[in-house]
């Protein structure tokens, strides 16, 4: 089995900007944020953690930036899930040029699902965890 992988393309426009002209490194966050939802749902997992009454939380965000992206650059964000375990779900990311793939940066969080009710940590069922893997292709 493979990861299923989820992509989007951006453009990058003045309102993605900081002040030194780049892409923000609050956009970074907020495009992790937006696709990894996008992943969940195309695969069926929104709908499954409502009907578990759970939810994911953000257990922690890890950003390498190797090259800043600029007004005019289209930026190519892919996500999967690289691994997980009782508790946690690692989500990988990478973002890169729409022209020649030049990586801009690689990111990773970490996810943990939460009872709605209880507000605490329960397992991830391994029927949750393989609506994000691929079969293989031979």
């Amino acid at each position: 089995m493979r990861p299923n992988k989820h992509q989007i393309t951006v453009d990058v426009t003045d309102s993605l900007l900081d002040a030194n002209e780049h892409v923000s490194n609050v956009e970074y966050i907020r495009l992790m944020q937006d696709i990894a939802v996008a992943h969940s749902d195309s695969v069926g997992c929104t709908r499954v953690t409502k009907e578990l009454n759970c939810t994911w939380f953000v257990r922690s965000h890890t950003i390498e930036y190797k090259r800043p992206a600029a007004l005019g650059d289209t930026i190519v964000v892919t996500t999967w899930i690289d691994g997980t375990d009782l508790l946690r779900s690692t989500r990988k990311y990478t973002f890169e040029s729409g022209d020649d793939k030049t990586v801009f940066a690689t990111a990773e969080t970490v996810w943990i699902l939460v009872d709605v009710s209880s507000g605490r940590p329960r397992r991830i069922p391994a029927d949750l965890i393989e609506l994000f893997r691929e079969e293989s292709v031979d």
